[in-house]
């Protein structure tokens, strides 16, 4: 029944997936604080749920390529930095197969809502299993608020679109340790009507430090589109002092996997991980072979740049290349960096035959890099990559 029926979802898919937001927001107004409300105006939400819905049905029915069990990994990972409860599939669950049927008519008989109810919560039980197994490491127990209320210590202009803060927990409680590469969630209460919103950021210092540090970019609306609404306030209203409610950290990518040379490649503010992979490894492996590669506008506009002269310091096979736009401005003191102009070129890296990869920025920037290093002959379970937002690699 789903083999026959799955050209008609496919084809209504995002269709379907805009009426079941109406629908559940209708309901359920409160879960309107769990969604990106940027991803919703755009529709990537909406195009990201009924890609991910469509490709596991593909799954099932043995159609797709796609490997299932690191993409569900990931899916439970950012509900479990959401807070996701095991109720509130049934209300997904509720609200998606009605839509089908509103959308689809009379093509949707009893046999075929079965049939669709069925792989929604064959994907649900899986996602819920693993979100407990995440609930239970991360010391939480069943039905436990995952939000903990952290105090800034300090805070950082790090360019001017690009703040840091470091963080310790306002219980005066242990701090968490997390691999290089995990984030944390941060709620905000906007104000002004707006509700409450939640972001993930990367954990960019050390891990087993005595406090935690995330580095925020205010993203600013192009062509009429509006600011970031997270970003903005993080940027105009957060100081030292100001507590903020955060998750435990979460994410299945570890930075630093293996033990062998490994290759950092960042762009923007997709370097935050591999800051935390540099920092940890100074500590734990300080003579690790590792090639850090960043991609950015300008010297003025990387964040954390005044960090790699101690990193350097302290990791005596480091080796950084950086490629800029803008090239006026690449002093960096005491650093033996290479600086080219322009885009990164996926030829250039410095690559070791044995090496791990990581990769973290914009996705285009990514699948660029990524597809370059797999016909280098990177093989492709050596490469580890960060996505934030709806949209997932795919090639």
């Amino acid at each position: 029944m789903v083999t026959a029926t799955l050209p008609a979802v496919r084809a209504h898919g995002e269709a379907i997936t805009r009426r079941f937001y109406q629908r559940m927001f209708a309901a359920h107004p409160e879960l309107l604080d769990l969604f990106n409300r940027g991803n919703q105006a755009s529709g990537s939400q909406q195009a990201a749920l009924a890609a991910a819905v469509v490709a596991y049905a593909e799954h099932l029915i043995g159609a797709g390529a796609t490997p299932w069990g690191p993409v569900l990994d990931r899916i439970a990972h950012k509900h479990a930095s959401l807070g996701i409860t095991p109720a509130q599939y049934t209300v997904v669950g509720r609200h998606l197969l009605a839509a089908v049927g509103e959308v689809l008519g009379d093509a949707v008989t009893p046999s075929v809502a079965l049939a669709w109810d069925e792989v929604y919560w064959l994907l649900a039980v899986e996602l819920v299993a693993r979100e407990a197994r995440l609930y239970a490491a991360a010391g939480l127990t069943e039905g436990e608020p995952v939000w903990r209320p952290w105090r800034v210590t300090a805070r950082r202009q790090e360019t001017p679109d690009v703040v840091s803060f470091t963080v310790t927990p306002d219980d005066s409680g242990e701090v968490p340790t997390f691999v290089p590469g995990q984030y944390t969630s941060v709620a905000v209460d906007l104000g002004g009507g707006r509700g409450r919103q939640i972001r993930q950021y990367s954990l960019a210092g050390r891990p087993g430090a005595a406090h935690w540090r995330i580095a925020v970019k205010r993203l600013r609306g192009i062509d009429g589109a509006p600011d970031g609404q997270v970003s903005t306030f993080l940027h105009e209203h957060v100081t030292v002092g100001t507590t903020l409610q955060l998750s435990p950290p979460f994410g299945e990518v570890n930075a630093v996997a293996g033990d062998g040379p490994l290759l950092l490649v960042s762009a923007g503010i997709g370097l935050t991980p591999a800051m935390a992979a540099l920092e940890h490894l100074a500590v734990t492996a300080p003579q690790r072979p590792v090639v850090l590669v960043h991609a950015d506008r300008a010297g003025a506009a990387h964040a954390l740049r005044g960090d790699l002269p101690r990193l350097h310091a302290a990791l005596p096979n480091l080796r950084t290349r950086l490629w800029y736009e803008d090239t006026s401005d690449v002093a960096l003191p005491g650093v033996p960096v290479e600086v080219t102009g322009g885009r990164v070129d996926p030829e250039s890296i410095p690559l070791s035959p044995d090496a791990h990869v990581h990769l973290c920025g914009p996705l285009p920037f990514m699948n660029i890099v990524r597809g370059g290093l797999l016909r280098r002959g990177v093989p492709v379970e050596r490469i580890a990559y960060e996505v934030f937002g709806p949209g997932m690699l795919r090639g």
